[in-house]
């Protein structure tokens, strides 16, 4: 289990694009299970929608690969100082709005990994139902100066 400052060690990312608030469980090299509370707090509800708040697709998708990318730090040390790159993302579907309120649960699972591109069958869920899933594809490249 991973706590926001021990996921703030690996992700680069901070308020307000860190989506990740919990890691629950993670099977090295295989799969990994993350929450985020959803808030009304969140800085993109003001304007998606007014009086109509839904938590962005894209930021779900976003989310997810983040989870995904903490998967595949704890699983392979030559990633570790490197920066993640999105390379595909495919088969999404956005089954059900995100609102306010909700906890998403991500659930993930690396499906494979050929000449540094790794792939990731991930799912979102809200109260044991699938909100978003896609295929997530990413590669890790030297940050550069």
């Amino acid at each position: 289990m991973l706590d926001i400052n021990q996921i703030m060690k690996i992700l680069p990312h901070r308020h307000p694009f860190l989506m990740v608030d919990r890691i629950l469980e993670i099977e090295v090299g295989k799969r990994i299970v993350g929450l985020k509370n959803v808030t009304i707090n969140e800085p993109f509800f003001p304007g998606h929608f007014p009086g109509h708040p839904v938590m962005p697709g894209v930021l779900v998708i976003e989310a997810m690969a983040q989870v995904a990318g903490i998967l595949a730090y704890q699983s392979d040390e030559s990633v570790r100082d490197k920066v993640t790159y999105f390379v595909g993302i495919d088969n999404a579907k956005f089954r059900k709005p995100v609102m306010p309120g909700d906890q998403l649960r991500f659930e993930i699972e690396a499906t494979g990994c050929k000449r540094g591109i790794w792939v990731f069958s991930a799912k979102a869920l809200v109260d044991g139902k699938v909100v978003t899933e896609a295929v997530l594809k990413a590669t890790f490249a030297d940050k550069q100066s």
